[in-house]
């Protein structure tokens, strides 16, 4: 497959997420029957020559219209448990409905920040969706919120969409929203250009962005896009962000050119997506001016360099890197726990082996276990 350079080009990918947001399928506690059949058509066509997975929201804001839950169900985290546990029910239904139409089987797969973080379940998940697809069933994916907490959770399927998309291998990434695009600035302003098309999420594309989610069903936002494309980039994934309140979104998208594209920033090795997608790091690790100057450069980080431990581990957690000013500079895979890192912290390899009580091993973090982010 030639590389995707536009939005035209997306039909061409050999498997694409196509990501539905709560305010697409629900409005006022009711699904949105004739939209989704309109979109399960084009989902079908699609079909013809690409493999579809589906990342669906819309559990708890289905669930707490039947449950008459205040707030859409989000008033409480006892709250949008109890609707998502309704909820799921209601939209396996409704998908397995507007799909059944087209002869296309639908399978639900819940999975909570845990099956995505954790390298053996990831893989797990990874089996499933291959096989899945297979099978001729079409997966649909949303985030089991009814365990889910707020310190355990994706937090929008916006993000999940993308980690969906690095453990099926797919191409390329459709975010479904109420808006066309990213902005130059908030698009209620005056002037506001659609951006087309954007090499690198960088500080300055993030700050062209609102956290706010406009339908209020949603837990997402810009911000929450962002960062899935984020995501996406450093596995070499396409994104791309499009309005789906329209009858034939994805036509709109496609054919029309309406949205923005996020191109692919590089092809990482598998492990590396895995590793730069990781959302929950357990703790934090601070490291001097020395010790970032040769992370630039490809090295490794060693205690010598450490200024600063937060948080609790253990060896092979996630932990996040920053640098002297507070900027994060990466993640990756500690080799001590913290108290070990703590009682290290500063010292040259010839000086740890008297606190351990054994040889220190040869990094803290080793580069073939560390991404930049």
């Amino acid at each position: 497959m030639k590389p995707i350079a536009s939005l035209a080009d997306l039909p061409r990918a050999n498997r694409l997420v196509i990501k539905v947001g709560s305010a697409l399928l629900v409005e006022q506690g009711r699904p949105r029957s004739a939209w989704l059949a309109t979109l399960a058509a084009e989902i079908a066509a699609l079909r013809q020559a690409t493999q579809i997975i589906l990342v669906s929201s819309g559990a708890i804001a289905l669930g707490a219209a039947k449950l008459g839950l205040p707030h859409g169900g989000r008033g409480s985290l006892a709250d949008a448990q109890a609707a998502a546990s309704v909820g799921q029910v209601e939209l396996a239904r409704l998908w397995s409905e507007a799909l059944g139409a087209h002869a296309i089987t639908a399978a639900q797969m819940l999975v909570t920040l845990g099956d995505l973080e954790d390298r053996r379940r990831y893989l797990n998940a990874s089996a499933t969706l291959g096989r899945l697809l297979e099978a001729g069933a079409l997966p649909v994916v949303n985030e089991n919120d009814s365990v889910a907490t707020e310190e355990i959770r994706f937090g929008d399927n916006d993000r999940l969409a993308a980690r969906v998309a690095q453990a099926a291998g797919a191409d390329a990434v459709l975010l479904l929203s109420d808006v066309d695009g990213l902005y130059d600035r908030d698009p209620r302003e005056s002037g506001a250009e659609l951006i087309p098309c954007v090499e690198g999420v960088t500080p300055e594309i993030i700050a062209m962005a609102s956290g706010n989610s406009g339908s209020g069903l949603g837990s997402g936002g810009m911000r929450a896009k962002l960062q899935a494309a984020r995501i996406a980039e450093r596995a070499g994934i396409a994104l791309a962000i499009g309005n789906g309140t329209h009858r034939s979104p994805i036509a709109r998208v496609f054919e029309k050119g309406i949205g923005t594209l996020f191109l692919p920033q590089r092809d990482a090795s598998a492990r590396e997506a895995w590793l730069g997608g990781r959302l929950a790091p357990a703790g934090v690790i601070t490291v001097d001016a020395g010790c970032a100057a040769a992370l630039e450069n490809g090295a490794s980080v060693l205690a010598a360099g450490i200024a600063e431990i937060e948080g609790e581990f253990g060896r092979g957690d996630l932990v996040a890197i920053h640098g002297p000013n507070g900027a994060r500079f990466g993640q990756g895979l500690i080799e001590y726990t913290a108290g070990e890192c703590r009682a290290i912290l500063g010292l040259r390899e010839d000086q740890q082996a008297a606190k351990l009580g054994y040889a220190p091993r040869a990094a803290v973090i080793h580069r073939d276990h560390m991404v930049r982010t």
